[in-house]
Order: C-alpha cells, then structure tokens, then sequence
C-alpha cells in the first residue's frame, strides 16, 4: 500500500482531532469549558476509548456548507469503560458549528444508543450545543426526533445520564429531558425551550440566560437538573460516582462492593435522637448517613423539594435507593414537588432493580388553596402509583410520624410493603393528636368551663393511645417496633431476606400512571 493513502487517512485523523481548529479550542477554554474530547478522557478509564464514526460529515449543500466539511461533524461518539464497566458516550464539540446538530450528528447519536441498547449498557450524553442546525432545515429537526425515540424505547432498559456543557436550547432540551438522570454546570451551561429574547418578546420579561435556565434555577426550581456542579470536572467525577450505584441494564444483577463496615454495628446516639416534643424538627439525613455504609450518601434533586430526600447508598456493599421525608424542611410535609421527586426517583429504582429503603417522618400533604389548585391530588397520586407498582425489596422504616393518606403513600404494608419497621417514637394516626381532638371531642370541649385544660386533658388520652406504633403493630401493619440503634442490622438483614423476592404486577401494556 502506497505511504500517499497513509498519509490521507492521518491528514483526516488529524483534522477530525483538531475540530473547528486551534483558535476555537483556545475559545472554549478561555470559557471555562473542556473540549468535546477532554471530556471524554476524563471520563472514561483511561485508554479504553474507541471512537466510532470520526470520519462521517454532513451532506448539506446549502448556504455553502458543502465548503464546510469538519469530519466528525460536531460530536464524538463511541464506547469505552467507566470504573472498568462497558458505557456508549457522545460528547458535542462545541468548537464545530457551535455543536450544532445535523442529520449526520444525529445519525451519529442514534448509531450508539442502538448500540447500547443490544449491549446493555448505559449511554452517557455530554450536551455542548447550539440546538438544531438551521441551514438543514426539517432534516436536523427529523434527527432530534430520532433520538428521543431511542431515548423512549431506552428508558428503563439502561441507564441514560445527560451532561448539560453549555448551551442546550430548544428541541434540544428534550432528549436530556426524558434521560433518567440530568447534570448541569454553574455558570456555563444554561437550558430553556426559548431563550431571552423571544421570552422578552413574547412576555416583555427581561431575564438573563442564568436566571431563566441556568444550572441552579433547573437544580432549586424547576427540578430539571438532578444535580448541579461547581466545574465541568466535578460533573464528570459525580457522574462516575452515581454510575457505580447503577447496574449496566435492567435484567443485570445490582451493584456490590466488599464491604469493612460491620453489619452489626449500632449507633447509639440514635435511640436519643429524635426530639421529645413531635414538633421539633430534625436532619433526617444524619439518621441516613448513621445507617448506611461508611456514611456515605449520594443525594440526588439535592437543591429541589428538600422536603423529601432521595439518593443512592450501600447497605453491606449493595446498593440501595433510599427515599426519606425531611422534618427539618416544612415539617416533612409532601407537596407537588416532593411527590413528583420521589415518585420519578422510586420508578427508576424499581426499573434498575435498585432496592428502595424508605425512612418515614410525614405529617401529611401540604394544605392550601395553592396545592389544590396545581393539583396535589394527582400529582400526590405519582407517588402512590409508583410505590405501589414497585416490585422490588420495600423496606420503611417509621422514625415519628405517619398521619393519614401520607401514610399510606410512604410504602406502608397495605401498598406492598415487605418490611415495615417502627421506632418507639413513631406514631402512626389519621392525623396529628391536636386535629383529632378538635374533631373527635368537640363538644365536650365546648361545653367545658375551663376548654383548655380540657384540651390538654383529651391531647393526653389521645396521644397515649394512638401516638404510639402499637395499635399497628398489634394488626402486623408494622412487622416489629426496634431500637434506632440496630436499625442498620435490621435493614441489612431484611436485604438479605429479600435477595430472592419475586413480585409480579398484572399483565399489559402498561399502566397509565396520573401524569
């Protein structure tokens, strides 16, 4: 073979490498932003990399794009390993066409998820784009179509993690959108279906790309992002973290790590550590960190519905999800935000086979004219549905309250359950003591000389013989009342019962979740 035809296929290599040049690299970074490439490279395990299509370009010949032929056409997709497992990538460069998306680059795109799809194995999305390329017109719009479809048919198959680099506007908001889990920049990288100046436009409100989409209004307010990053190399090694809790697909087994934290061992500073008066508040995250392995908790939706908390941990080295009401954020209480959170945190849990462990402290939903009219009932309904359709290991543990519907919601027994377990403090009622009594001993009150003594007298009754985890004890609603400080080797015991679970929901379709 003539040196001339090595020399082409290096010329192309080298200019695929090089992207949309020396000057716009040296932009990108003069933006606090990596390359397409250097992101890969921090993610994957070093040397693993191998990259499919770098030599693929558009077939555009309008507007004189057919003079602007960068092989690799704006995105470098391929397969390597992270923490030493299989994973398909796509990384958009940014420095071609500003990441812009033709029908080639979707092509491209859609080439790995169907990929991963017959490998089982997660699909990583790094998002650094202008949105779609306007000089192909319908073609780049016919492409984001293409990828949501396999992001659809993907879902719950395996794992999807979008990266959003920088900007991600319009179609192609979407497609991170229906991935299970959403990672954002501080301060580089913004999403929004129309930017400033047609929000200006069409509503007159003046708003910046930061505050109308940026990586802590979507982590804090609109729950889009999952998790926001102070720099590009953080998000990646969160990414690698959160990838090491997920099994490759849904039918493999689920993570497990040697683990040197003792079953057995009791913290005793728990049985001490919920307040003596039900309304004081406290971190419910502190009993989390007290339980799991080493202490080490993986929030997910850290800044959004801090009402309730959800994330990964390992309990004896296998991973769990756990999802845990916040007294220390509006008493705990579930409102829309929290329901929807929680509700999209189980799902994914059940879909990846991840056991869900549930620490309960819930006073019930949140009252007001506000709720009701966003619709609490049917977005508390999310919750509910997806705790009862959930067929892997249920454990919940009652640490003080358990009043009404919310009850109910947060995996009691009658929802399916396995192990129910209850503190000394829990208290498990219709409703609060003072609410119950109001209604329950109104005209005795009212009738009383002295109402507030009488109130206090009737708080008391009621409280000692319902603000306890006895009565549901007593009919097996909770399958044993335990001291905090074993609470770990309770749960971890119960795991191991559960390994071999076999739950199974009617055959169909599927169900049709209130959405």
């Amino acid at each position: 073979m003539s040196s001339d035809k090595f020399h082409q296929l290096r010329t192309k290599k080298e200019q695929a490498l090089l992207g949309g040049g020396k000057q716009r690299i040296e932009d990108q970074h003069k933006k606090g932003k990596l390359t397409a490439r250097e992101r890969i490279e921090l993610l994957v395990d070093e040397g693993t990399f191998e990259e499919i299509g770098m030599l693929v370009t558009h077939r555009s010949y309008d507007f004189g794009l057919e003079k602007q032929k960068i092989p690799g056409d704006g995105v470098v997709t391929g397969y390597g390993k992270i923490n030493g497992r299989g994973a398909f990538v796509y990384s958009q460069d940014f420095t071609v066409f500003g990441g812009s998306l033709s029908e080639a680059h979707a092509e491209k795109i859609c080439k790995i998820m169907d990929m991963a799809m017959k490998l089982g194995v997660p699909v990583i999305g790094l998002n650094d784009s202008g949105g779609a390329r306007i000089q192909e017109g319908v073609a780049s719009l016919g492409g984001y179509a293409d990828i949501f479809l396999r992001n659809t048919l993907a879902s719950g198959v395996v794992p999807q993690i979008s990266a959003i680099m920088g900007p991600c506007a319009g179609g192609a908001v979407y497609s991170p959108a229906i991935t299970d889990f959403v990672f954002m920049v501080k301060n580089t990288s913004y999403m929004f279906v129309t930017g400033p100046n047609v929000v200006k436009t069409v509503t007159h409100e003046e708003v910046s790309s930061e505050d109308l989409g940026g990586a802590m209004t979507h982590a804090s307010k609109s729950g889009v992002a999952h998790f926001a990053c102070e720099n590009e190399i953080e998000c990646i090694d969160q990414i690698k973290k959160l990838l090491s809790y997920l099994p490759q697909n849904n039918v493999d087994d689920i993570e497990r790590t040697e683990c040197s934290d003792p079953i057995d061992r009791r913290d005793e500073k728990l049985n001490s550590f919920i307040p003596d008066t039900s309304t004081k508040p406290y971190d419910i995250k502190e009993i989390i960190h007290a339980v799991v392995d080493d202490k080490d908790f993986l929030e997910v939706h850290q800044e959004f519905a801090q009402n309730i908390v959800v994330g990964f941990a390992r309990m004896n080295g296998m991973s769990v999800g756990i999802v845990a009401n916040q007294p220390a954020v509006l008493a705990g209480v579930l409102n829309i935000e929290a329901s929807i959170k929680a509700a999209r945190f189980v799902r994914f849990c059940d879909a990846f086979n991840i056991p869900i462990i549930t620490f309960e402290d819930v006073p019930g939903f949140l009252p007001g004219t506000d709720q009701e009219w966003r619709g609490i009932i049917i977005h508390g309904a999310k919750l509910l549905y997806a705790y009862c359709e959930a067929t892997v290991p249920k454990i919940t543990v009652i640490t003080r309250k358990a009043y009404g519907g919310a009850y109910d919601v947060m995996n009691s027994k009658h929802i399916r359950g396995d192990v129910n377990f209850a503190w000394p403090s829990a208290e498990i009622a219709v409703m609060g003591p003072k609410g119950a009594v109001e209604i329950i001993f109104k005209k005795e009150i009212d009738a009383a000389k002295d109402k507030e003594a009488a109130l206090e007298q009737k708080l008391q009754e009621y409280t000692d013989k319902f603000a306890n985890p006895y009565i549901a004890a007593e009919r097996g609603y909770v399958d044993d009342v335990i001291e905090p400080s074993e609470t770990r080797l309770r749960i971890i015991r119960s795991l191991e019962m559960l390994e071999t679970k076999v739950d199974k929901n009617p055959k169909k379709k599927h169900g049709n979740i209130p959405l």
